[in-house]
């Protein structure tokens, strides 16, 4: 059996209860060793047998998986934050599934949620913006066309941009171009949940120059928005005057 597991944003205390128990049942685990924190190999059992998947291409890892299987033993493939998002999962999956093997997904808690808690913010708040586009600059990867970040930026929606802060100036050209103002506020969070976590608030104008100023390179979200500050309106779910599913707004019990 192979359980994909979220292994959450970074901090040891934010994998899901149900990933540390599969983790302390596993009898191999390949872990994403450039971003999934260390600390959360101590909840493994003695005896078991432990991989960096930094160092080892797909078919490495399948050829592990499958020795596994072939012995009866539990895998547990360890992803950063939640496998979902940029975690190269259908890949392995797709392998799998030839192979006539059985395997679940364990989900975790994304980075963007801990780069959110880490800035104090709601990205979605009333009259400011009820979208989250989720993305990422293009660099050595591309993206598709449809997709480039001048595109995405045309909605003026709240913008989590993952692997893009080595590539700040051009994201902040690509924001404007699509329409998005130099004022507009932007945020950079480094190893969000992390000890080391660095955060700083800045504007799409000076993303750049701070970036560069905190020394940011990599491991860290971009946020973009003015959910990040401005003036929103109070949610109608807690409005007194608001009827509810539960409740009778205060208009109509007069």
């Amino acid at each position: 059996m192979v359980n994909f597991v979220g292994a959450g944003p970074g901090a040891e205390d934010l994998i899901t209860l149900r990933g540390q128990r599969l983790l302390s049942e596993a009898d191999v685990i390949i872990y994403a060793g450039s971003l999934v924190n260390e600390g959360l190999l101590k909840y493994k059992k003695s005896g078991c047998a432990v991989y960096n998947s930094a160092y080892m291409t797909l078919e490495e890892v399948i050829d592990v998986i499958l020795d596994a299987e072939k012995n009866g033993l539990n895998t547990v493939r360890l992803h950063t934050g939640d496998p979902s998002i940029y975690g190269a999962i259908k890949e392995q999956m797709d392998i799998l599934d030839k192979n006539g093997i059985e395997y679940s997904v364990c989900p975790g808690v994304s980075s963007f949620c801990a780069a959110a808690s880490a800035l104090k913010i709601e990205y979605t708040l009333p009259a400011v913006s009820q979208t989250v586009i989720i993305s990422r600059a293009e660099g050595r990867t591309p993206v598709p066309e449809k997709e480039d970040i001048s595109l995405l930026a045309s909605h003026n929606a709240t913008m989590v941009l993952f692997l893009s802060a080595g590539l700040a100036e051009s994201v902040a050209e690509k924001l404007i171009k699509g329409g998005v103002s130099e004022n507009t506020p932007a945020a950079v969070v480094y190893k969000a949940s992390w000890e080391d976590e660095k955060k700083i608030v800045c504007t799409v104008g000076t993303l750049k120059e701070s970036v560069e100023k905190a020394g940011i390179k990599n491991t860290a979200l971009i946020i973009v928005g003015n959910v990040i500050e401005g003036v929103y309106e109070r949610s109608k779910l807690y409005d007194p005057s608001f009827t509810t599913l539960f409740r009778k707004g205060k208009e109509q019990n007069d």
